[in-house]
Formats: C-alpha cells, sequence, structure tokens
C-alpha cells in the first residue's frame, strides 16, 4: 500500500498504464468538477474592469472612456454615481470629473473624485 501510494506521489507509472489513466482522470475531475467559489474564482462583469478605485480609503476612481461614451458632460456626474452605487454598493456623490488626456488631445480615461 504505501509503496503504491508512495508511486502515485511521484507520478511513477508508465505512460498507458490503467494506473497513469486513474491518475489523468482524478486530475481532469479536480479541474472540472470542483466548484469557483473554493477558489473565489468570479466571473468579471464588462463594467467592474471599466471601474478601477486609485487608492485606500481615498475617492477618487479611474473610469474607462467607453463607460462615458455619447454622456453629456452635464450628466456624467449622475451617470458616474449610479455606476459607482451598483459597483460599490455605497451612494457616492460625484465632486467632478476630469478627462485625461493623451499628447494628441484624445480621451483616454476619467478620473472621478468622489465623496460618500
Amino acid at each position: 500500500m504505501r509503496s503504491g501510494l508512495k508511486r502515485f506521489i511521484l507520478w511513477d507509472y508508465a505512460r498507458a498504464s490503467w494506473q497513469y489513466d486513474v491518475m489523468v482522470g482524478i486530475i481532469l475531475a479536480f479541474i472540472f468538477l470542483t466548484p469557483r467559489t473554493w477558489f473565489r474564482d468570479q466571473p468579471r462583469t464588462p463594467q467592474a474592469s471599466q471601474v478601477a478605485m486609485l487608492g485606500h480609503g481615498n475617492d477618487v476612481f479611474w473610469i474607462e472612456p467607453e463607460l462615458l461614451a455619447g454622456v453629456p458632460e452635464d450628466q456624467q456626474a449622475a451617470k458616474l454615481a449610479a455606476i459607482l452605487k451598483a459597483r460599490t454598493g455605497k451612494v457616492h456623490s460625484i465632486s467632478r470629473v476630469e478627462p485625461i488626456l493623451d499628447s494628441e488631445g484624445e480621451v483616454k480615461g476619467y478620473m472621478a473624485f468622489a465623496r460618500p
């Protein structure tokens, strides 16, 4: 019994033997049957990857430009407040939204400054 366990742990079986096939089956079963929650692996929502909090405890957020595409400037704060509430669960009051421009003048993102 100890010899078999030692060979199993050290992967000491010849390829295409029944023991090798059993080990591969166990590994595949573990990969495909283990629940995501064991590893805290959850699918990302598209919105989550487009909003990032900058620093701990700060209420400054990086916003990808796609979230505010086509939104008039006077409505950006309200839209961002709704997005942040959905993402963080807290109600934020957006004090200002600053566009971040590259050297060619294209918008690369927005900095949103919020108060809880």
